[in-house]
């Protein structure tokens, strides 16, 4: 995927003004260890002096920032102003919605490729450092060795959003699964819920995983052999015997704590790790702080979610807990004797990556798709301003980063969609879109598929799926959520939007911007007064 790299005279100007600064420090720093110089006459000093010379870069600064200014604001023709002149009536001209949403890009959601990189491959050494130590030390917990013990598969997959190009604001969080390997006698049998309309709506999304025996075992013979296997990590459900994601994950945060300490010495010189237990609806985080000794250029303190994964085949994997909204606190409304702590979520990120690249490969280049997923974001967490704490948690969860991401990958599958309509002149025109397709999904469709499950995903464009997946029933990511809180969502997103070149003045891109008054065809822009 390619990265367009732009000039950051933010940054660009204040670090040649240190590196001219210090240059002039050594030279004076030199010059007077040479040993003692003649005096000049009259007094005079015979070197420029430090003061002067900083001064002077100082000044050049400002001339140069304040020239960058004035031909952003007042250049005639300039294409970030619409072709406005600055001899124009008007005393500020009037930005369009692109030119804020360009604006509030590139100060406010775009990340820097060079941190970015960075903070990946330091993610990688750490977490490949940990997963290793974790595969020698071997299994403790129920079963402390041997044939039935449960392990590190020995490698790591990274996913989410900072690795398919659309992490917005800072490379902070990070997502990484973590492959299990099961015992060789242990044989999976994984099951959607997705067709049992007596379970919650919430739980339509999950899996559960019973034991069978593999090919050409006995089976009365396995179960004695399985025994200690399955009364450490298994429970009963509906009579037979099922993969507990509780047992897996409390014995999956225990390696973490026994591995952590075996590595921690040799990253002390490095960083300073700490590992934070896991919930019923988080996996454990793995906190990486920069150590006060570390000079380099990206000390950025990052979380990365450590997630355990069981490989059900062609890189899909169960994930342990399931994602939120989290079916674990519904106990209650899991009839037929089915236990939640056996409830799996499925995790096909790998197959999402090839979506995207698959899309890649099909639009012209300078394609904005990933710019305005990005917006998409940055629009929802403009929406939860002023919203209190609780309120704030059920947008974000309606709202999440991967509704967002399977709204824009069923917009762009969509017929009669021409690649070129995604040219990034369209860039406000393409949000729009997006925004309104977001808004019939909550109130009129009311329902969003998953891009990949079921019959009517995506699987052609994705490469094989396990058969398990194929023939699962579609999921509706909105279901978890009543009409009510639907609606209210839908509400806050059309005013959101309708408010959109206000909140942007207010909240990123140059101060100027903020002055301009809206434009006419931006107060009336958006959809019609149809409130729900």
């Amino acid at each position: 995927m390619s990265v367009h790299y732009t000039l950051n005279l933010r940054v660009f100007w204040p670090l040649v003004t240190g590196l001219c600064t210090a240059l002039v420090c050594l030279y004076h720093v030199l010059r007077g260890s040479g040993g003692a110089r003649a005096e000049p006459p009259d007094g005079a000093d015979g070197g420029f002096p430090l003061l002067k010379v900083a001064v002077l870069l100082l000044l050049g600064y400002i001339l140069l920032r304040c020239r960058h200014a004035v031909r952003q604001r007042f250049l005639p023709g300039s294409p970030r102003l619409g072709g406005h002149s600055a001899f124009s009536p008007r005393h500020f001209p009037e930005p369009s919605l692109d030119i804020l949403l360009e604006s509030y890009y590139e100060h406010e959601v775009r990340l820097s490729p060079h941190v970015l990189g960075h903070s990946k491959a330091h993610v990688s050494r750490i977490v490949g450092e940990l997963v290793r130590a974790g595969r020698a030390r071997g299994s403790p917990g129920p079963i402390p060795g041997g044939a039935l013990a449960l392990a590190f598969r020995g490698d790591f997959i990274q996913v989410g959003s900072a690795y398919e190009q659309h992490k917005i604001r800072r490379p902070d969080s990070f997502d990484v699964l973590v492959p299990l390997r099961l015992p060789p006698l242990v044989a999976l049998e994984p099951r959607s819920l997705g067709a049992e309309p007596e379970l919650a709506p919430a739980v339509h999304g999950c899996f559960v995983c019973a034991l069978k025996a593999p090919p050409g075992a006995s089976g009365s013979q396995w179960l004695r052999d399985c025994k200690p296997f399955a009364d450490g990590f298994c429970v009963d459900v509906r009579g037979r015997r099922h993969l507990s994601a509780t047992l897996v994950l409390r014995w999956f945060q225990s390696h973490l704590q026994r591995s952590l300490a075996t590595v921690r010495y040799s990253l002390e010189g490095r960083c300073r790790v700490s590992l934070t237990p896991g919930s019923l609806e988080q996996p454990p985080t793995l906190h990486i702080l920069p150590c006060r000794t570390d000079y380099g250029c990206c000390r950025l303190s990052m979380a990365v979610r450590l997630i355990p994964a069981v490989h059900l085949g062609d890189n899909v994997f169960l994930v342990a807990p399931p994602p939120p909204p989290s079916p674990l606190g519904l106990v209650s409304e899991l009839p037929g004797g089915l236990r939640a702590e056996a409830l799996w979520g499925v995790n096909t990120a790998r197959q999402e990556q090839k979506l995207l690249s698959w899309l890649q490969e099909r639009a012209p280049p300078g394609a904005c798709y990933l710019k305005c997923l990005q917006l998409l974001k940055a629009l929802r967490d403009l929406g939860a301003r002023g919203l209190d704490p609780t309120a704030a948690i059920q947008w974000g969860r309606i709202l999440s980063s991967y509704v967002l991401k399977t709204v824009l990958l069923a917009v762009l599958l969509r017929e009669g969609v021409p690649a070129q309509a995604w040219d990034e002149v369209h860039l406000g025109e393409r949000l729009e879109e997006l925004v309104k397709f977001l808004r019939d999904c909550l109130l009129r469709r009311r329902m969003l598929f998953h891009c990949v499950l079921g019959p009517g995903g995506a699987a052609a464009e994705v490469g094989p799926l396990p058969k398990v997946l194929r023939e699962a029933a579609p999921v509706d990511l909105l279901a978890a959520f009543d009409r009510h809180a639907r609606e209210l969502a839908a509400a806050r997103l059309l005013s959101t939007w309708r408010r959109l070149p206000q909140l942007l003045r207010a909240y990123g891109g140059p101060r100027y911007l903020a002055r301009c008054p809206p434009p006419r065809s931006q107060r009336t822009q958006g959809f019609p007064e149809d409130e729900p």
